[in-house]
């Protein structure tokens, strides 16, 4: 749990956020850590939504999620490009 938020984890979910060398404790401090939305689009009948934000040691990832109930459950998550790390850190002042 981050910031109150019920998080939807299962094997599947957490084997893609490995391949990008994140653990699903980097995707919840995204989440605890107020993250820049991105916007949302309807993927396959889902709506998913995108956010940058960083972790407890200042590591800027992307992440993707969808709603499933009350639960948010991320779909991926990775390094945020150079060019968006420097907008998302001028834009949280850091």
């Amino acid at each position: 749990m981050a910031g109150g938020l019920l998080f939807d984890w299962d094997d599947a979910n957490i084997a893609h956020v490995y391949r990008h060398n994140v653990t699903p404790a980097d995707v919840e401090q995204v989440f605890a850590n107020d993250p820049m939305d991105l916007g949302g689009e309807v993927l396959d009948g889902e709506q998913r939504y995108s956010a940058v934000g960083h972790t407890n040691g200042l590591r800027v990832l992307v992440v993707a999620w969808t709603m499933r109930g009350e639960a948010t459950r991320p779909i991926t998550a990775f390094d945020a490009s150079e060019r968006l790390v420097k907008r998302y850190l001028k834009a949280k002042g850091l």
